[in-house]
């Protein structure tokens, strides 16, 4: 697998299949490349080459104590993007990963992105303020922080049904859970933890109202995680000329569940 060593001499991890108009992955919080794997195979036999990068403290990329705010996640990116001199991209974020493609279009402009796919994102903005009053109190993420110190693979398995939204009749099986649950807690505590915070308090307004490329969002109406209300229908407000897609019985893993839709939205978008 390769890698490559970032400004703050730290080794990152990333993979590289396919050839044609690359499409680069980026991850949510807790996981790792690996999450792309119902998506990646079918991308490249459409003729897309797709790269996918593990961020730090995740996956097999370095564990260091710092860079985990936004602003660093999304020079990591760039400079993978820069590494492999990759133009005409199409940039996919899911969750928190949304955070950094749209950071990284601010910091670093849209040069090198054709477009940008938003899959089940936190954006735009979680924290309650003055400003955001339909946010999240902050109190609500020091509880959840709490929660992962005491028992952090306990907090995964609560959720685990809820993130399939496996109540609406999405089908997935306990070996594909346990799979999950597994990849979520390979992610370092430490990064775990400071990830969630600086995604729980980044404004991702300011970015989103900057992007001039074309802008896919795909949410489920039944993410628990990230409600559509709070999110995906904000964010489509603040990108006006974004196309939304809002999937009935999708939850926050619609990546697996609604695969080959996602897919197929995918494919579209990248055509157009």
């Amino acid at each position: 697998m390769p890698t490559f060593d970032t400004r703050d001499h730290v080794r990152l991890a990333y993979e590289d299949y396919g050839t044609g108009s690359p499409i680069v992955f980026v991850a949510s919080w807790v996981l790792s490349a690996d999450m792309w794997e119902y998506q990646v195979p079918h991308l490249v036999e459409q003729g897309y080459r797709c790269i996918l990068m593990d961020r730090r403290g995740h996956g097999r990329s370095d564990r260091p104590a710092a860079g985990y705010d936004i602003d660093s996640l999304a020079d990591d990116l760039a400079e993978l993007i820069a590494l492999l001199d990759l133009r005409d991209v199409t940039l996919v974020g899911h969750s928190a990963g949304g955070n950094e493609v749209a950071r990284y279009l601010s910091r670093h402009g849209e040069d090198r992105v054709a477009r940008v796919a938003f899959i089940s994102s936190t954006l735009p903005y979680l924290e309650l303020t003055d400003d955001n009053p339909e946010g999240v109190p902050e109190a609500a993420c020091e509880v959840l922080v709490d929660a992962m110190r005491v028992d952090r693979p306990k907090w995964f398995a609560d959720r685990a049904q809820g993130f399939f939204a496996t109540h609406l009749g999405n089908t997935v099986s306990p070996a594909l859970i346990d799979l999950t649950m597994r990849q979520c807690l390979s992610a370092a505590p430490w990064a775990t933890i400071a990830f969630w915070r600086a995604a729980f308090h980044n404004d991702g307004r300011p970015d989103l109202r900057r992007i001039t490329v074309p802008v896919l969002i795909l949410h489920g109406a039944a993410d628990q995680s990230t409600p559509a209300e709070l999110t995906g229908r904000r964010t489509a407000k603040l990108v006006p000329h974004a196309v939304y897609k809002e999937y009935p019985t999708g939850g926050h893993g619609m990546y697996i569940t609604h695969a080959a839709q996602l897919n197929a939205d995918l494919v579209e978008f990248v055509k157009g």
